[in-house]
């Protein structure tokens, strides 16, 4: 359990942790409490390429029925929201493509297709690379559309 990665404001809130709840917590992270430190760690985007965490959504439905494992890891496949936690250098940098500057910026709570981008695994969680073409809008709340 040693190589997992678990966010620091999840350990603080976890007295007891196990494997479960280490994948179930960073699947859920709240990615504007990462650190630098837990930052630097995820990989840097290269070019025009934008670093988004998918959103997980809720974990029990608006009746308090408990979401199955598989409905989760279907509603983490099929999300089309994401929090953009990083940029590549020349992301938004095309001013013939971007006349009125950037879409989205780092912070920010995008929608994107939900093919879009590449799809990847880091210590438990997924993360996707778009291109900056590929953001449609920019939201103040994920949970105000519906993900699946």
């Amino acid at each position: 359990m040693s190589n997992v990665f678990v966010p620091k404001h999840i350990r603080e809130e976890e007295a007891v942790v196990n494997e479960a709840s280490v994948k179930d917590a960073y699947v859920r992270l709240d990615p504007t409490k990462l650190d630098q430190e837990e930052l630097d760690r995820l990989p840097t985007p290269s070019g025009w390429r934008i670093l988004v965490l998918p959103y997980a959504g809720p974990s029990v439905s608006k009746g308090g029925i408990l979401m199955t494992d598989s409905y989760q890891d279907q509603q983490n496949r099929t999300t089309v929201v994401g929090y953009v936690v990083s940029m590549g250098s020349e992301a938004y940098g095309d001013e013939r493509k971007f006349p009125s500057g950037p879409w989205c910026k780092k912070g920010d709570w995008i929608v994107f297709g939900r093919y879009a981008g590449a799809r990847f695994k880091i210590d438990g969680g997924e993360l996707r690379l778009l291109n900056d073409d590929e953001v449609l809008a920019v939201l103040s709340d994920p949970d105000a559309i519906s993900h699946v």
